[in-house]
């Protein structure tokens, strides 16, 4: 039985999936599915695509991909806004704005919204302060981690930032952590609620570790013998996530294969650092994959490795953990609030020694996949959507 429709909340977000990118932000698309389907908020998606003069290369694609879709149960709507790519950065609240704002006049004139919500804090909730002062709304703001820790890092984003918070009639930040680095930005701590991320709980649970390891010589022809610890980094192939400290503890792990799922600007890098570093062999690159591809190869593998420079709490800690494979990761955003008991795994400093002495103590550990998948016991998409559903209540 659905649940009646009683309040309406217009978000907007440049980080939700598109035919071009049917993997990016992800994460917001399945929150704002489960307010949708279980609470009585009826949701519009406004996904600004962001396009150069001349869309080339991979702006080609994303050009095509600027189409209005009904998706994830929601109606999302995708006006395109003009990117300078690079320079643009401070340039961009406006011009999304500006884009945006003759479309969500047109929306609210003919059913009319309670709340606005940025889904990130840059360049959404500029925007988003900007539309909901033209509509006379509340708005919110939810921070991830990368919208703060690099925006803040530039005075004009640190500005905004905070101006944003200042306006807004409530701010969100994905873990206590995060809430802290936003207050020691400036930000009033007690502004900031925490809204935890979510799982799909039936798609990452325990599963048959030794069963699959088997397969997964078929199907990514990833060859494994009894001995070999199979390790798994999922995150987009950039520094920030360090896969290029895990590939440089391979070297040190005789028994060590690696598994990197997610695609990014330094693929070629990585690659070239594996032949230097001697481990080309063990390192196998399986690109942006499927979400019902991962509960698999989390079950398989000893251990997931992200040596993160900052987060704010990633999802691919939880999903880790939901399937029962412990973590090592460093202490970035909310890695505390996660990693509470041994069981979940270990917490390094970010340089190739601590990450493969990590590697080393959690892999000699017994496992023990239902006590590691009990640490995220709490994390739901259902209870995240109730949990923002709970929130915009006390905004209207």
């Amino acid at each position: 039985m659905k649940t009646p429709k009683t309040r309406r909340v217009l978000s907007l977000s440049t980080l939700f999936p598109n035919p071009a990118q049917p993997r990016f932000g992800i994460f917001v698309a399945r929150s704002l599915e489960a307010l949708q389907r279980d609470t009585q908020w009826d949701v519009t998606v406004i996904n600004p695509i962001g396009l150069p003069p001349v869309a080339l290369g991979r702006y080609r694609e994303l050009a095509a991909a600027a189409q209005d879709s009904e998706d994830f149960g929601i109606s999302i709507h995708r006006p395109v806004f003009r990117l300078i790519p690079k320079i643009g950065g401070r340039l961009n609240p406006a011009l999304i704005a500006r884009a945006v704002l003759p479309l969500v006049r047109q929306l609210h004139a003919q059913n009319p919204f309670d709340l606005v919500d940025a889904q990130f804090f840059y360049p959404d909730g500029p925007a988003t302060m900007m539309i909901a002062r033209d509509l006379g709304l509340p708005f919110t703001v939810k921070a991830r981690g990368s919208d703060i820790h690099h925006w803040g890092a530039r005075r004009y984003g640190r500005d905004a930032l905070l101006k944003t918070a200042r306006a807004a009639s409530g701010v969100l930040a994905v873990s206590k952590a995060l809430a802290d680095d936003m207050a020691m930005l400036g930000m009033e701590r007690e502004k900031i609620r925490v809204h935890y991320t979510g799982l799909d709980r039936d798609l990452f649970r325990p599963m048959d570790h030794a069963g699959l390891r088997a397969r997964l010589a078929q199907t990514f022809d990833v060859p494994l013998t009894n001995g070999d610890l199979l390790l798994v980094t999922v995150g987009a192939l950039i520094e920030r996530k360090g896969q290029a400290l895990v590939i440089k503890a391979l070297a040190h792990l005789p028994k060590g294969r690696l598994l990197l799922i997610g695609k990014g600007e330094d693929r070629a890098s990585l690659l070239a650092l594996a032949r230097d570093v001697g481990v080309a062999d063990r390192v196998h690159m399986l690109g942006s994959l499927d979400p019902a591809v991962l509960p698999p190869l989390l079950s398989a593998a000893d251990a997931m490795v992200l040596p993160s420079a900052s987060e704010g709490l990633a999802n691919a800690w939880i999903e880790a953990l939901a399937c029962g494979t412990p973590i090592v990761i460093t202490d970035a955003g909310g890695a505390r609030e996660v990693v509470t008991t041994p069981d979940a795994g270990v917490i390094v400093a970010r340089n190739c020694r601590a990450v493969r002495e990590g590697i080393e103590l959690v892999t000699a550990r017994p496992r023990s996949p239902e006590k590691v998948a009990a640490a995220v016991d709490e994390f739901s998409w259902a209870a995240n959507g109730r949990a923002l559903a709970a929130y915009y209540d006390t905004l209207v």
